[in-house]
């Protein structure tokens, strides 16, 4: 089978896949979603010169001094009416300083008696918070291929928007196989265990924003890979485990028994090596990923991630490395790109990483230790304590 690198694989891979349409949501179920429209604002926010403080719309021209009280500005109900020489209105953090006002004295410097109120010397603009400080109308808020998350969120709605335009959900069939895997609760028998592949590649393909079709576990029969695969009512089916070309891995066989074209035959990484992808002829496209669960998690970030990213538009042939220094010596690599788990470390403000010793790829606790990839490139020279890798830093919640 032919090898491709790491990265000509992911760009055969986003090659085949189409950014999906765009539907329009509630703003308030649009977390996790991408923007498939620009958000601009249609009016300056603050509309108005607001009160930054409780205390006393004045003019600054007439501080310091003994003013008379003329009225009130709370949020949301303004004074009325322009104020004039002599005159100040008590006001409240948020309200609409009144017009003919420049200034507010905080409440904690004034004395007030009766209908006057006493004040010191203040100057233009304190404590005000101009029209359109944080954004004037027109403003290009937030743009198309920008995720929404909480915060952004909150930008949308001081917007206006009850609504925004998102690219839908990728849908993900999630195929495994293998007869020596059992789901929990059940019991494994003498020669089996537990999944725990697929649980987690559920629960990050959710969080990259697509929608999981789980299956159960399939028979390592022919026939049972072929009708799973050809009943995977979905954009993507990713399958765990089969990959490779053993008497028992029938993924491959199975998806070209029903047409599918390959793009990727395998990949020059260790972990993931028999890592494949495909397109079928109804458009779907096949992510084969490895059985072993650090093969599998590794090649999701790699490629799995990515092909998500770009069926919401944001997907990128380019990995966001870091540099980072290495806390312990590491060996010559060989023919393959070697993706470790590892442990970051901030010392001094520079980022710092530690490979973990033992990089079997079917060490769950490894993996969950870490939280980063230290990427190994073909034939690298041995590295010492102090020298440069590159890593990938995992989302850790």
């Amino acid at each position: 089978m032919k090898l491709l690198t790491v990265d000509d694989a992911r760009a055969r891979m986003l090659a085949e896949i189409a950014i999906l349409p765009a539907e329009a949501v509630p703003l308030s179920q649009s977390i996790g979603r991408v923007l498939a429209e620009d958000v601009v604002a249609v009016r300056d926010q603050p509309p108005f010169a607001a009160s930054a403080m409780d205390g006393w719309a004045v003019r600054a021209a007439d501080c310091p001094g003994t003013l008379t009280i003329v009225g009130e500005s709370a949020a949301g109900h303004g004074f009325e009416g322009a104020v004039g020489p002599g005159e100040a209105v008590r006001i409240f953090t948020g309200a609409a300083v009144p017009l003919g006002c420049d200034a507010v004295v905080i409440q904690e410097d004034a004395e007030r008696d009766g209908e006057t109120v006493r004040v010191p010397a203040v100057e233009a603009g304190h404590a005000v918070r101009p029209a359109g400080g944080d954004f004037a109308a027109q403003a290009v808020l937030l743009t198309r291929g920008t995720r929404i998350d909480p915060w952004r969120l909150s930008l949308a709605a001081s917007a206006g928007r009850a609504t925004v335009s998102v690219y839908r959900r990728p849908r993900v069939a999630l195929l495994s196989t293998g007869e020596e895997i059992v789901e929990a609760p059940a019991t494994p028998g003498p020669f089996q265990i537990y999944d725990s592949g697929v649980p987690a590649l559920a629960a990050i393909i959710a969080l990259w924003g697509a929608t999981v079709i789980r299956a159960k576990p399939v028979r390592d029969t022919l026939e049972a890979v072929v009708e799973a695969l050809r009943g995977a009512d979905a954009d993507l089916v990713v399958t765990v485990g089969g990959a490779s070309v053993g008497d028992h891995d029938l993924v491959r066989a199975a998806a070209q028994a029903l047409g599918l074209s390959l793009r990727v035959e395998s990949v020059k990484v260790r972990p993931g090596k028999p890592t494949f992808f495909g397109v079928f002829g109804d458009g779907r496209g096949l992510l084969g990923l490895p059985g072993n669960p650090a093969s599998a998690f590794v090649c999701a970030e790699l490629f799995l991630g990515p092909i998500l990213g770009r069926y919401q538009g944001v997907g990128s042939p380019e990995l966001p490395l870091r540099a980072a220094k290495l806390r312990s010596s590491l060996p010559a690599n060989g023919p393959r790109e070697h993706w470790m788990r590892g442990k970051l470390f901030y010392t001094d403000g520079e980022l710092h990483v530690l490979p973990f010793r033992d990089q079997d790829s079917s060490l769950v606790s490894i993996f969950a230790a870490a939280d980063a990839l230290v990427v190994r490139g073909v034939n690298a020279s041995a590295a010492g304590v102090g020298d440069l890798v590159e890593v990938l830093p995992l989302s850790r919640a």
